[in-house]
């Protein structure tokens, strides 16, 4: 793209673009550069930068019946220009421009995650007939039409299983890292991988209505129904405008003097007022982009300064998202258990299950190394059976015969126990006898329960957790970490459901989450926050803010400085506004022309500046 086509298409450079044309005219019109020009260069910003902010704000007034903080520019342009004051008017016009800059690099990014969810759709179905199976496009299935999946594939539609086993990676629906074991008669959904064996499956929601098709629709809503940030320069405005008028119309009955009157205006355009949001604003971002957090958006430290209820997805983002051995438990006590922990790594060494490899690297980091099985065989969605060193293994709930386990009451009361604790539980069988348990789950951050605590001393009243796990898992971690509330089995709708009560009973809602699942209710929240390093690119992307690092550890100061900012932002504003009113008083008694009161507002755009810049330093 040239120049000049940017220069038309994007708003953003074109006004960057004239900002820096009229700074450049007004240093010219300042000192004088070229005495050949036949007229104040300072023109150029008035027509550049000044008519654009008189058209908009007129605009604004006149259909939307709106007062922004242009309005009140606009206003103090044309008066220095009744008065005369071509570099006051030109100068005005440059700052307001300046500040409309400052907005732009802090803008809200807009959220590309839809693409990116249909990415994930799958392409290509295997249609099974009488006749023999048939490729044919996802999009073309239809409700009750029978499909193949082989192992490794993206399952085409929703659907329920007619015939075969296997585990389900549904991480792009629940976000949870353990695969579910699938037989006949259960339901899978469209995205999710088929993990081992070749399964039977007949549609029951294809097209639009499939469960990935209404999570995009989820996201598309979410976007398109949040609600716009007002500027809080617009707010003050508002009031500020007939104020100002007032005080003008004031000193002309009181003085009969117009150029007073007129200079009053002029003094109390906003430049601080239009510079006190985005100085502030760019000051957390940089700040925050220093520690590791990428903030999108000015309006995005504005709300997160508001929240009140933070909601937080646990796979990813209160755990680790990676399985590991928690214990193992011996039953048969004639047994050395280095020498169990060697059988069972041996077993499950060719095992491609997640279950499988937590156990191999297990016995990998305690330097017990795994031999290859004599025989091995995966049994999709159940577990495996293996020889090793002449010893016939099965490990898994589903591969033992009920007899053995019966035999054992033992082992099913411990079971029952480790499965209470949220834990995954695997038993292992050694020549027709249970040897022993092992227990498997995702590993709890460090950090996570000093976070909590921290981020409860922030204020926050409500600080959720949303899971795809079930009641047990979620309520172990939970209580553990100190939640205030906390909800299972949640699919993704039902964490954007979630969200949206939240925010309708009038709570301000920062949502944390790191997966493709949590990508609809990163969107509706107030707040969207995405575990960055670890994060899909569609959490990224429908998010606002990103944590670069794995670390929650920095949402409080993340949610500290935000509220700093936000208080910045108003002391500005009170600082400014009284500046301004002072050298209203000043300029009615006579004592400000328009040089001085330029000079005024201009000490007051320094402040304001050098007070935003203090909060790169801020540190909690």
């Amino acid at each position: 793209m040239t120049f000049i086509d940017k220069f038309k298409k994007e708003d953003g450079f074109r006004t960057l673009c004239l900002t820096v044309l009229s700074g450049i005219v007004l240093i010219i019109s300042f000192f004088k550069l070229i005495p050949q020009l036949p007229f104040d260069a300072a023109w150029i910003a008035i027509l550049v930068s000044g008519v654009p902010i008189i058209i908009g704000a007129a605009r604004g007034l006149i259909t939307e019946f709106d007062v922004t903080a242009d309005l009140l520019v606009a206003i103090a342009l044309i008066a220095a220009l009744v008065i005369g004051q071509y570099f006051a008017a030109g100068e005005v016009a440059f700052i307001m421009q300046l500040g409309t800059v400052l907005e732009d690099v802090t803008a809200d990014k807009s959220h590309k995650s839809l693409q990116s969810l249909i990415n994930l759709t799958p392409q290509k179905a295997c249609l099974h007939t009488a006749a023999g199976n048939k490729e044919i496009l996802a999009s073309k299935v239809k409700k009750g039409d029978i499909l193949l999946v082989r192992p490794g594939e993206a399952i085409p539609v929703d659907g329920r299983i007619l015939k075969g086993n296997t585990s389900v990676d549904q991480s792009i629906m629940t976000g949870e890292s353990v695969p579910v074991d699938k037989t006949a008669g259960e339901e899978v959904y469209q995205g999710t991988i088929n993990q081992q064996g070749v399964i039977e499956i007949k549609a029951t929601n294809a097209g639009n209505n499939s469960s990935l098709k209404k999570m995009i629709n989820l996201v598309r809503q979410a976007e398109e129904n949040k609600a716009p940030i007002v500027r809080i320069a617009d707010k003050w405005a508002r009031i500020l405008v007939p104020i100002a008028l007032g005080c003008s119309i004031l000193i002309f009955f009181l003085t009969k003097n117009i150029y007073r009157a007129v200079t009053a205006l002029v003094v109390f355009c906003p430049c601080s007022l239009v510079l006190a949001t985005p100085t502030a604003i760019m000051a957390a971002i940089g700040n925050a982009t220093k520690k590791g957090i990428l903030i999108k958006s000015g309006s995005a430290v504005e709300t997160a300064a508001k929240l009140d209820t933070l909601v937080m997805d646990k796979t990813g983002t209160l755990t680790c998202g990676k399985l590991q051995v928690k214990d193992i438990i011996m039953l048969n006590h004639d047994l050395d258990k280095t020498y169990f922990i060697k059988l069972i790594a041996s077993a499950e060494k060719f095992s491609e299950h997640p279950l499988g490899k937590a156990i191999f690297t297990y016995s990998q980091n305690y330097g017990i190394a795994a031999e290859d099985p004599e025989s091995f065989t995966m049994q999709a969605g159940k577990g495996i059976l293996a020889i090793v060193d002449g010893h016939k293994l099965s490990i898994g709930m589903k591969t033992i015969d009920k007899k053995i386990m019966e035999s054992s009451p033992d082992a099913a009361k411990l079971i029952e126990k480790i499965q209470n604790q949220g834990k995954t539980v695997l038993p292992a069988a050694l020549d027709g006898k249970i040897a022993g348990i092992i227990s498997i789950a995702d590993t709890l951050r460090l950090e996570s329960k000093s976070t909590i605590s921290r981020l409860k001393k922030t204020g926050l009243s409500h600080i959720i957790m949303l899971t795809g796990d079930n009641e047990a898992v979620a309520n172990s971690i939970g209580q553990s970490i100190g939640m205030t509330d906390i909800f299972a089995s949640q699919l993704p709708g039902d964490k954007a459901s979630t969200v949206k009560e939240l925010t309708k009973s009038g709570h301000f809602v920062g949502m944390l989450g790191d997966g493709v699942n949590d990508a609809p209710a990163l969107a509706t929240a107030s707040v969207g926050i995405v575990m960055g390093a670890i994060g899909s690119d569609v959490a990224i992307e429908a998010a606002d803010i990103a944590l670069m690092s794995d670390d929650i550890g920095k949402l409080p100061f993340l949610i500290n400085l935000c509220r700093k900012t936000r208080g910045r932002i108003i002391f500005n504003i009170v600082i400014s506004m009284c500046l301004n009113f002072f050298a209203i008083i000043l300029a009615g008694l006579g004592i400000l022309n328009p040089v001085t009161a330029a000079l005024v507002h201009n000490c007051g755009s320094v402040f304001v500046v050098t007070n935003s810049a203090l909060l790169l330093a801020y540190r909690e």
